[in-house]
């Protein structure tokens, strides 16, 4: 998805750095895939997926009010949802979900969600410009019970956002965009988790392959730190512009992916993020949930 409020692609420090796994072209691609799936076979013994949640990043149905969109996710039998600042509430609740949202409409969206037996988990991609709109997010996040905030944060707001994250019990998760973005390698998430305890990483799978690395390999750089993932699949390799495809169709090998994942003892949600066939795509988050389901319990 895109990040909400613009910042420098590149700040100082970090330039492009090197592929995690193999890149360039999808022949490459396909030659890591095998080393993945060869490798998760050997680790699916170990760890646990426990603490796995499946949830729907908001931005999937974005064409969509957030009153309609809730509706959609409670039909793919899903429980957990990633907001994004910037979609209509719709109903009788007025604006955007964001910052700005009025207390009343705050009131009627928890007692929608309430309806639904849905909760927020987590909100994102944001990148606040100002301070005063980091402390505006993390009480909107402390508010409706967030485990933590997606995002791209300038440099100069790493200090705050992780004195802001310990103080709330919220963590900050950074997300990855294609190339050319800030964070697009894990290094640059590991340089901004280095000294603040409560910043980590979304894992956004779909776009570290986009940007030409192996999804597997950037999971264990970042091992530990990992607080929620974006759950997609692309149609090439080594392509920041690839499109979207359901998940398991296109050239991302999902299984070593949740298995890496278990082995990790990953404790947190996988947000069905399915940017294609906006406005008829929820056969295709259905079809997600039952092919993750499927895949979660042969690791079991």
């Amino acid at each position: 998805m895109k990040t909400i409020a613009g910042f420098s692609v590149l700040f100082a420090g970090i330039g492009l750095l090197a592929a995690c796994g193999n890149g360039g072209s999808s022949t490459a691609a396909a030659d890591s895939t095998k080393t993945a799936t060869t490798e998760s076979a050997v680790t699916v013994n170990t760890g646990s997926t426990s603490g796995f949640k499946l949830g729907v990043q908001m931005w999937t149905f974005r064409m969509f009010p957030v009153a309609e969109a809730l509706k959609k996710v409670d039909s793919a039998g899903i429980r957990h949802i990633e907001a994004f600042w910037g979609q209509k509430l719709g109903a009788d609740m007025k604006g955007e979900f964001g910052i700005k949202m009025a207390a009343a409409d705050k009131e009627k969206l928890k007692k929608l969600l309430q309806s639904h037996n849905i909760d927020i988990v987590a909100m994102g991609v944001i990148s606040p410009d100002t301070k005063e709109e980091w402390v505006k997010a993390f009480d909107l996040a402390k508010e409706f019970g967030l485990k933590y905030i997606t995002c791209e944060p300038k440099k100069e707001f790493w200090n705050l956002i992780d004195s802001l994250g310990g103080a709330s019990g919220i963590k900050i998760a950074i997300h990855d965009h294609p190339k050319p973005n800030a964070y697009q390698h894990p290094d640059s998430v590991l340089a901004a988790i280095q000294g603040h305890p409560n910043i980590g990483a979304c894992a956004d799978i779909g776009h570290w392959s986009r940007n030409g690395l192996n999804p597997v390999e950037c999971l264990k750089k970042l091992e530990g730190h990992v607080y929620g993932a974006h759950l997609k699949d692309i149609v090439k390799f080594d392509d920041p512009a690839a499109a979207d495809t359901v998940v398991s169709k296109g050239v991302i090998d999902i299984p070593a992916v949740l298995a890496e994942m278990k082995r990790q003892n990953f404790n947190g949600m996988f947000s069905i993020e399915h940017e294609s066939n906006w406005y008829h795509n929820l056969p295709d988050v259905i079809f997600t949930r039952e092919y993750f389901d499927e895949q979660v319990k042969k690791l079991q």
